[in-house]
């Protein structure tokens, strides 16, 4: 019987990562964990989202390192994704025009001008079949 987890190649991690909008970026603020859920898009295997000022782009600018998950599932398998990295305010006009391209648009009305990008050191996936142990 096949394994009910595998894990995934940088290739495919990263090509499951695009097929969905919506992950979750982990900082940290000393020793306190933050984490916020954000809508998002992969641009030449970095990960891009939009942000406004506030915690969120403060920690991004501040932590050395981050963390970034997303996954998906259905009722016979989902995965997971996760990407280990730095993050950086885009600040230049070519890195923003980039950015701005990748069409990238909040999902609440709320005014998100800054752009964080995520610049993975590591990328790290497992893809999972459902289904109950059948050992006994």
């Amino acid at each position: 019987m096949a394994s009910p987890v595998s894990v995934l190649s940088e290739d495919e991690s990263w090509r499951l990562l695009a097929s969905v909008a919506l992950g979750r970026f982990v900082t940290t603020i000393g020793t306190r964990l933050e984490i916020f859920p954000v809508n998002f898009v992969v641009q030449r295997r970095t990960v891009l989202f939009r942000t406004a000022e506030g915690t969120k782009l403060i920690t991004a600018v501040m932590s050395d390192r981050v963390l970034f998950e997303a996954d998906d599932h259905n009722i016979i398998n989902g995965w997971s994704v996760i990407v280990r990295g730095t993050a950086e305010l885009l600040e230049s006009p070519e890195d923003i025009a980039a950015a701005e391209r990748a069409q990238l648009l909040p999902w609440t009305a709320t005014e998100k001008r800054r752009f964080v990008q995520i610049t993975p050191k590591e990328i790290s996936g497992r893809y999972f079949t459902f289904g109950s142990d059948q050992t006994q």
